[in-house]
């Protein structure tokens, strides 16, 4: 059973910082992602609160929080890391064709829909890639995907949405890590914007299946890498 949480973790984290339960979530979250905290970690408080410089609180709001998502689970003598297997990325990715697809209709079959909280998410994404900047990069795409679910305007949706988002956030971190150019998939997201703003059902629906497709499969790639069969 691995017990070690020895990663290097990019922790600067004030005490004074807003939503610091958050911050450690994001941080244990990449971690258990990449694989760098493999499965059955015991995940200590008291260790982390050291090695976030933090107090127990934010950690337990982690650990909360990432139990919520599946990423780890509790224990008789504690919390583990739980990580993903395949059914998990096939769970997630299919949960979340079901849920984007019916946005993208609802985006779709509103008269005089608001479009622009998309087109902004799309402006900070060609920013981002016209700077170099991957992190950006990622943070817009899922910005841009969040905007439809704005737009949509069904707040149950956008709750489950909310809620996976931070895990799909990760596994965009993987998946764009193993691209050579992040400009195909700048494309994708215009012409999947276009295709909506245009009312053009049938191609926004092929062109965000295919989107959701290509990223399901290059996970998949990725976990096969790093992970051992369970």
């Amino acid at each position: 059973m691995a017990e070690s949480l020895e990663w290097s973790a990019p922790v600067q984290l004030a005490p004074s910082a807003p939503k610091l339960g958050e911050h450690v979530a994001q941080e244990l979250r990449r971690a258990i992602i990449s694989d760098t905290l493999t499965r059955d970690t015991h995940l200590v408080e008291s260790r982390l609160s050291e090695k976030f410089g933090v107090s127990r609180g934010p950690v337990r709001d982690a650990l909360t929080r990432l139990c919520e998502e599946g990423l780890v689970e509790s224990r008789r003598r504690g919390t583990y890391v739980r990580g993903l297997s395949i059914e998990d990325i096939e769970e997630l990715y299919s949960l979340r064709k079901l849920i984007e697809t019916d946005a993208v209709l609802r985006c779709i079959g509103t008269d005089g829909a608001d479009f622009s909280p998309i087109e902004k998410a799309l402006e900070r994404m060609r920013s981002a890639l016209a700077s170099g900047d991957a992190s950006a990069f990622a943070h817009a795409d899922l910005g841009f995907h969040s905007a439809f679910y704005t737009v949509a305007g069904h707040r149950r949706i956008e709750a489950i949405w909310l809620q996976y988002r931070p895990t799909f956030a990760g596994m965009l971190e993987v998946t764009n890590a193993q691209d050579a150019s992040l400009t195909p998939t700048m494309e994708d997201h215009e012409v999947l914007l276009d295709a909506v703003a245009t009312g053009d059902r049938a191609r926004a629906l092929d062109l965000l299946e295919d989107h959701l497709e290509g990223s399901r499969r290059r996970m998949l790639a990725a976990y096969g890498r790093y992970s051992e069969p369970d």
